[in-house]
């Protein structure tokens, strides 16, 4: 955990916001969407994201590495949405990139194979896969990375997006999903 804990010490440092970001929180915001962070980051990266790019952002609860079980359990997602008294209706949870909003937004529901309302958005196969253990349907992140592309194959992945700001139009639309080969924006 030592070793864990002075890479995301040092991450932070050069962290950069993802692109859209600004964007998304700023539609969040006023939707009067409630947010959250559910994350296998440490407390201290968190907290830096928050101060530098997200000062006066409304999140609450934040999830982190210190929560049992971590992702890919979905422990962490329905806690969120266990602390807001929501109901599957209400639901969209996203994953380390960001955010759980309890609100619904979308003129037209998320449909998955679960029949499920609620949204997991996330860059890892640990978020797709709490996701879908916690019955949402999923939305990957892939932010130009090689690394997680792969992912849009994956059973768990749904739908797919580039940029945050992205799931503005997921949010107003809806989508269909359809598992394991996720479209995109």
């Amino acid at each position: 955990m030592t070793q864990i804990r002075a890479i995301e010490s040092t991450a932070m440092l050069v962290q950069e916001p993802q692109p859209g970001l600004q964007e998304l929180m700023t539609y969040l915001e006023e939707k009067g969407v409630r947010m959250a962070i559910c994350t296998r980051n440490f407390d201290a990266p968190v907290n830096h994201l928050l101060q530098k790019f997200l000062p006066n952002a409304p999140i609450s609860p934040i999830i982190t590495r210190s929560f049992r079980p971590p992702k890919p359990d979905p422990a962490g997602i329905l806690h969120i949405a266990s602390t807001w008294g929501l109901t599957d209706a209400q639901d969209l949870i996203m994953g380390r990139v960001g955010w759980a909003a309890g609100q619904a937004i979308s003129q037209k529901p998320f449909t998955s194979p679960l029949n499920s309302n609620k949204r997991q958005v996330g860059d890892s196969i640990d978020d797709m896969t709490a996701g879908f253990r916690a019955g949402s349907a999923t939305v990957l992140l892939l932010a130009d990375s090689a690394e997680n592309a792969p992912l849009r194959q994956h059973p768990h992945t749904g739908f797919c997006i580039d940029r945050l700001d992205d799931l503005i139009k997921i949010l107003e639309m809806g989508f269909e999903e359809e598992g394991g080969g996720g479209s995109g924006v």
